[in-house]
């Protein structure tokens, strides 16, 4: 199941990446905003970020304004690495060499065209499991 969060800036796109969830029959969890009324996007990070933390979710998409600060947020909880993605490369290599558990992005950065590309990839690419890249990700965890 993938966990899903947005505050008003990020509410359009995530309502894009919705449709390519449903087109696909992937499970998705919705936990606001449900609509383009302003909030406070840490809400919405901590949300996303227990339901992958718990282990309720596979993986989280996050999406604010610009990205960033629901990625900070995001990457508070322990366990949790989330990437902020604004093209399909990034997204890729992320979940090969990082293991990204939660993929962020702005609204106001991508369109709802290309978040649905970056998505398709972060969620269809797998960690490569490459010693170098497990050494790595067990360093960021200490």
């Amino acid at each position: 199941m993938i966990a899903l969060g947005s505050d008003q800036g990020g509410f359009e796109v995530k309502q894009e990446i919705i449709a390519y969830l449903e087109k696909n029959q992937l499970e998705y969890k919705d936990f606001g905003s449900y609509d383009t009324k302003s909030v406070d996007y840490p809400v919405y990070a901590k949300l996303v970020a227990k339901a992958v933390q718990s282990g309720e979710c596979e993986k989280g998409i996050l999406v604010c304004g610009t990205g960033i600060g629901i990625s900070i947020t995001a990457n508070k909880f322990k366990g949790i690495r989330c990437a902020l993605c604004s093209d399909c490369f990034s997204a890729e290599a992320t979940r090969q060499h990082n293991d990204a558990n939660i993929l962020a992005m702005g609204g106001r950065v991508v369109g709802p065209g290309l978040a649905v590309k970056i998505v398709d990839t972060f969620l269809n690419t797998p960690f490569s499991g490459d010693e170098r890249h497990v050494r790595r990700i067990s360093q960021i965890e200490d």
